[in-house]
Formats: structure tokens, sequence, C-alpha cells
């Protein structure tokens, strides 16, 4: 082990063998008469709160430690197997009820080829996390881990969102020439790395990836992304052995940005709550954690930890083209007090003669139909906009984007959500900025003449996708575009706007 693991555990042997805390156990077995379970989890608890509250960064950071000695001794008290899917040693699919955000982050990439789970949508993000791995994965399949054993042979079609089990020879040719056709189909699109996303009539658009793991950064060159319009900072956060310290967030940062070079890098602050926990602070469930203490409204909550992101973010940005993005902005009030706090972010660094990126751009996420509604008042207020489809379509229609029963309803194409998408564009080119969209949505490209003659200024994706999307533009006239979307503006229903979509694909 290296001498930063070794610190570690020298620490967690130091609170296990700690007399103090001995004795609080000891002390609640005989007084409470309650179980050990949950007499190590409350002790553990009320520690690691009373320290998230300490004014003092270093011992905040001690929850940590205290909220992993305590599961592991939960862990064997309660007899759980941890199951790692970070070390395999042969190639494998998994299958799952579900794989939380945190456990997907560190898969296996190299043995693990395919993913099918129980739980989940198109939009949820362990689907997110796979297609950024260009790994093939099916969700939403409700009781496939029941009717999957471990040995079984199984197709995961990504495609259809079907699984086979057992397949015979004939089905596995098929799939196996399909297999050949997609790669022909890429090595295809390859030459267009080079060239511009601009339509036939001289409609120029901007293309760039999605990351979640700084390593991602290095490979967008490859798909001919013009920058990172999205890099979902969280995951640094939720990353085993990983904790938000100012100097480790700098260090990915700075990395992904040069990396870069003079492209723009967009960095969203952490938006954790809803399906994405921190344990050291989300002890106390929620009834309805997507509704609640989340995103934009957890740093505020949490100013120190917030503006320790927005320093690290701010020095980076010497470094290249960065910018700062703040994550489910619903009112006026939340974007202004996250504007002020990083103004003291900034007032911080020059305080210990730090150089910083002075005039970054800080941009808004529109996710929440409030947002919406409010555009016209919030883009006098930042940079640029960035349409989160992938929640914005949660709130808009109630409906939880990981619970796979009510996925269906979550339709990118309902008359609703064409309608927010374009009052948010317009909102933002009457004040003069431009608009991003980094949801799912933006990858799709049954939807992407729409979405350019929308007016969307650029798309923001899996770097794989960028191919594809680009293609469709470069295949398309910007003014049949703004035809299409004006025709689906007046739909009554999604089903009326996928035949102008068949009838546009035809033409």
């Amino acid at each position: 082990k290296n001498k930063a693991q070794q610190g570690i555990l020298r620490a967690h042997i130091l609170m296990l063998t700690d007399a103090d805390f001995h004795e609080q156990m000891k002390n609640a077995l005989e007084k409470q008469l309650e179980n050990i379970e949950w007499i190590v989890w409350s002790i553990s608890h009320k520690l690691v709160q009373t320290l998230l509250a300490s004014p003092n960064a270093q011992l905040r950071e001690r929850a940590g430690d205290i909220s992993d000695v305590s599961h592991s001794i939960l862990n064997k008290l309660l007899a759980v197997t941890q199951v790692s899917l970070s070390n395999l040693t042969e190639d494998c699919i998994v299958v799952a009820h579900d794989i939380p955000p945190s456990a997907a982050l560190t898969i296996d990439k190299k043995h693990i080829k395919a993913i099918a789970i129980d739980a989940g949508s198109a939009t949820s993000h362990t689907a997110i996390l796979a297609r950024s791995f260009q790994m093939p994965a099916v969700v939403g399949l409700s009781c496939a881990s029941q009717f999957i054993n471990s040995g079984d042979v199984i197709i995961v079609d990504g495609n259809s969102g079907c699984v086979i089990i057992n397949p015979n020879e004939k089905t596995l040719l098929q799939y196996q020439n399909e297999m050949d056709l997609y790669e022909k189909k890429s090595n295809s699109l390859r030459p267009l790395r080079e060239l511009p996303a601009v339509t036939k009539d001289g409609k120029q658009f901007v293309l760039k990836a999605n990351i979640e793991v700084p390593t991602e950064a290095e490979k967008i060159a490859a798909y001919g992304a013009e920058g990172i319009g999205l890099y979902r900072s969280e995951f640094l956060f939720l990353s085993a052995g990983c904790g938000a310290e100012e100097e480790l967030q700098y260090k990915a940062y700075s990395d992904v940005i040069k990396s870069a070079g003079t492209l723009p890098v967009t960095i969203r602050t952490i938006d954790v709550g809803g399906d994405k926990m921190m344990p050291n602070f989300f002890r106390t469930e929620e009834r309805n954690p997507l509704l609640g203490w989340r995103a934009i409204r957890f740093s505020l909550a949490m100013p120190e930890l917030f503006k320790a992101q927005l320093r690290a973010i701010l020095r980076a940005g010497v470094h290249g083209n960065a910018q700062i993005m703040f994550p489910m902005i619903s009112c006026v009030d939340e974007l202004e007090q996250a504007l002020a706090i990083l103004e003291e972010a900034k007032n911080e660094c020059k305080e210990k003669k730090q150089k910083i990126a002075e005039n970054i751009k800080v941009g808004t996420m529109i996710e929440v139909p409030s947002a919406v509604i409010i555009a016209d008042i919030l883009a006098k207020k930042c940079d640029f906009f960035s349409i989160g489809t992938n929640d914005l379509m949660q709130y808009t229609f109630a409906v939880d984007r990981g619970n796979e029963k009510v996925s269906y309803l979550a339709d990118h194409l309902h008359p609703a959500m064409l309608r927010m998408i374009k009052c948010t564009i317009d909102a933002a080119h009457n004040a003069g900025i431009k608009v991003t969209m980094c949801g799912e949505m933006a990858g799709n490209t049954n939807v992407t003449p729409i979405l350019a003659g929308l007016g969307l200024d650029s798309f923001s994706m899996s770097a794989s996708l960028i191919p594809e999307v680009k293609s469709v533009i470069r295949n398309s006239c910007y003014e049949d575009c703004r035809t299409l979307a004006e025709k689906s503006l007046t739909c009554e229903h999604s089903s009326d706007v996928q035949k102008l979509l068949k009838k546009f694909a035809k033409k």
C-alpha cells in the first residue's frame, strides 16, 4: 500500500480502538437495551453530524473516516457480502436489480462487457455512465435478475432494449453480423471528425462532449468534440477513496482543462442528492429525495464545501478555458446566492495571492419548469443556459427517472417538452446569450433536426454520439429544420411529432 493508504488505515484502526467510542457503545447497550447494529449506527451518525457542523475543514473531512469505519462494522455485524465490480479476472455481463452511480463509476471496463438491470430508465445515471464508457446496457427490465442465472449466455442489445437468454446459434450469428455492420458504420463516420457541424445551407452548430471522470477528457478529440459541455463534478465526490478536498478537485479540474487546450470546459458544480447520495451527508432518508435536498440546494446549505469547489475551479481555470454551471436553479434567489458565494470564493483566493480565472463565464442549468417560466429573468443574470432534459422531463411529467414502471411517461417529443425548450431558447436569445443542451436528448439523432430548428446553439452528449449527430446536421437544411420545428410546436400528441420526423427523414 502507498503512504496515503497507510495513513487512512492507521486512522481507521485508531478509531476502532478508541476507548471513548467503546465506552459509548457499552453504556448504550446497558442503558438503552437496543440491538448493537442500531447503537453503532446511532453513535457514529451523531459523531458525523457533529464533525460536519465544525468550522474546521480538517475536522469535517474526518466525518468520512468515521462513516467508513461504522459501515465496515455494520457490514460485519449484518453479514453483508460486499461485491466489487472494479477488479474482475474474466469477461462477464453484470446482471443486477440496480447499480448505484458510485458503484457504476468504478466498474472494470476491461472485463465487464455489458450491463442489464431491473431498475432505471434511459436517463438514469447508471445508463448515462454506461453510454460514456461505450458499454451496451439495458435498464428498466423489472425482473430480469430473477430469471438470469450465473453461467447463462446472454445477448444485451442496447439499441433495442432487448436481453436474450441462452440464444441459439442462428440468433448469435445474427447479432454478430449486426455488430460488424455497426463497426462499419462507425468507421464510415470517422472522416467527419475534422469537419464542422454545418447544415447544407450554412447554419453552424457546436457539438460538445459530456464527461463523468477526468480520464474521459483525453478521448473526446477522437470524436471531433468542440469542448466539454458538461463535466459532472459530483463523481469526484462519489468515487471510492476520493473526498471533496480542494486540492484534489483543483488537480482533477486542471487535468481536464489542460487536456481540452483552448476548447471550453463547462464544470457543473456538485449535483448530489436524489439517486446520487454522499453517505457522509445524507444519513437521514428523505421521503421524496428527488424533490428534496439536492444540487444547488445542497451547495447553498453547505457554503464552505461549495466555496472549496468554486475556489478549485477558479484556480484551475487559469490553465485554459473554464466555465462554471449551477445545477437545478429553480428561482432567482438561488442564482443570486450562488453568484454571491462565487464572489466570496474569488476574494478568498485573492487574499491567499492565488491566481484565478478572473472573467470566468457562469451559466444556469434549466431543468425544472419554474426556471423555464422565469428564463427571461435568469438570462439577464448569467452568461449562458444549458438545458438538462433528463431532469426537465422528470419534473415536468412527475416521473422518477429511475423508476422503470413509469419511465414510459418521460417523452421527449411531448408537446410540453418541445414548447419549454423553445421558450428557454427564445428567452436566452432575447437576452443575447447562447443555449446548450446537455441532457440525453441532445445525443438522440431522431430529434436533432427539431432541436436545430428550435434554435439550439450547441449540443453536448456522450462523445461517441457526436459523429452521428454531426452526420444528421450536415445532411439537413436549416430552413427545413425550422419548418419542422414550427409544425412540431402545433402538434397535440407526440405521435404526431413522430410522423413529422419520419416524413423529414424520408425527404
